[in-house]
């Protein structure tokens, strides 16, 4: 391939196997001698963990919705260097995201996977979990090759085959039905290759017991069942072009020297953003909660990103250290700002799952618990309310909602909201977040400015 191509592995719901099969592929092409760049379709921390672990490269979300044009052009291109290929996987069924009227998809703007395929023109391979039929499969695989013609599905894989027979009837029936979708292959049912979950997805790649024998188990699988040449025949250049600023920086950064928590309670930060402040000129320095390290004593801004923190409540609430650096910080005119499970941890405190409360850092008048856990879930758009860490007021921003946790309590004596928030349809959902002079933070995940 003289131009840097790329694939789409969707299905026509979660659960149908598409992570597997990314996994194995990176790891499998890989291990061919390709260069091999991976991204993640739509609001998703815990997968590109897995994409990274599996490909020995970065993985970078790419979400329609949420991300200007210009943005998700620049993104892509960057996983466009030095690569050959680049492997992405959908988020959900192929066609679930932001409610788009009926028939109207002409600006591509629902953050679905179909929609990332056609801004990006990169085909869809499908991947259909095939345990419970034969024959209907076939039926499965010709509706959504013509929900949306615009979207093309190039191949198809069926997943937890039965056996030869029944691969037989599924290459018969899709063959008579689809004959230009090509079957890149029937992977049999496969022992040990589930992932473990958790509230929020998947469990953590870096807390999986075998990750490594999981991917190497799933690259043989792939190895062995699929066509790999003809699914690389199947790959397209992108058709988005970005401009002559190849970097992304989808935020403005909120100091020049930033601190970022990372760790296992603090690792849903966007590779994108961090990337992002980089471009922009930022230092970026890394800290972490859980082993009780402060913020850098020089840095002029605090990032704690959102995670896991209820599962680690406790040491946490122990860690005197990284609390008192963080109240330094915030009292030395820092910077602070908190996303989800970073926003909880500024708080005052947390009451886990089995109902005890632990002391947070106290720089917000937030009360927070997951005693009575409640889903809350959607993509947000956003206005600042006022000045502060993220720009003037009225900044617009795009977002993203996920968490279980109750609000017992939201006090924005101290300085008010910070955002003014409408769900992705424009219903209001009105005022979200604290601020509290320099320190802010609220449950969204912010992913691109308006």
């Amino acid at each position: 391939m003289s131009q840097t191509s790329g694939f789409i592995i969707a299905a026509p719901a979660s659960g149908s196997g598409k992570t597997v099969v990314t996994l194995g592929l990176l790891r499998h092409l890989a291990s061919l001698g390709h260069a091999v760049a991976s991204a993640k379709a739509g609001p998703d921390y815990i997968d590109p963990a897995f994409h990274a672990a599996a490909g020995g490269r970065q993985c970078l979300n790419l979400d329609s919705w949420a991300m200007r044009e210009e943005t998700l052009s620049a993104v892509a291109a960057g996983l466009s260097r030095d690569a050959d290929i680049v492997v992405c996987e959908g988020v959900m069924g192929l066609f679930d995201g932001a409610f788009v009227k009926p028939g109207d998809h002409s600006k591509s703007k629902g953050g679905s996977t179909a929609d990332l395929s056609g801004l990006t023109g990169w085909p869809v391979v499908l991947v259909i979990d095939a345990r419970a039929q034969a024959e209907s499969a076939a039926a499965v695989l010709k509706g959504f090759a013509e929900y949306r013609p615009e979207v093309e599905v190039a191949g198809v894989i069926f997943n937890r085959v039965g056996g030869d027979r029944h691969a037989e009837i599924l290459r018969r029936a899709c063959a008579q039905s689809s004959p230009g979708i090509a079957v890149l292959g029937c992977l049999p049912r496969a022992k040990g290759l589930n992932l473990p979950e958790r509230h929020l997805g998947l469990v953590q790649a870096v807390e999986h017991p075998d990750l490594e024998g999981f991917v190497e188990a799933a690259k043989a699988l792939v190895a062995e069942h699929l066509d790999i040449d003809r699914l690389l025949e199947l790959a397209r250049p992108l058709k988005l072009e970005a401009g002559a600023d190849m970097g992304a920086s989808p935020l403005a950064p909120i100091g020049q020297r930033i601190a970022v928590a990372f760790d296992e309670a603090f690792a849903f930060s966007y590779a994108t953003v961090i990337e992002g402040w980089r471009h922009a000129g930022a230092e970026i320095t890394l800290f972490s909660p859980l082993q009780d390290e402060a913020p850098a004593a020089a840095a002029d801004a605090v990032y704690l990103p959102g995670g896991y923190p209820e599962l680690h409540a406790g040491r946490l609430s122990s860690a005197s250290h990284f609390l008192d650096g963080l109240r330094a910080s915030a009292n030395a005119g820092a910077a602070v700002f908190g996303e989800c499970g970073g926003y909880m941890v500024l708080g005052r405190g947390l009451v886990d799952a089995d109902g005890a409360r632990h002391a947070m850092a106290g720089l917000l008048a937030l009360e927070t618990s997951f005693a009575e856990p409640k889903l809350h879930l959607g993509y947000r758009r956003l206005q600042a309310s006022g000045v502060g860490p993220l720009g003037q007021s009225g900044t617009a921003f795009r977002g993203h909602e996920f968490h279980y946790a109750q609000v017992v309590e939201e006090d924005g004596q101290q300085g008010g909201a910070l955002f003014q928030a409408a769900d992705a349809e424009g219903n209001d959902l009105g005022p979200v977040g604290l601020v509290n002079g320099k320190v802010a933070g609220s449950f969204i995940h912010l992913i691109d400015r308006e």
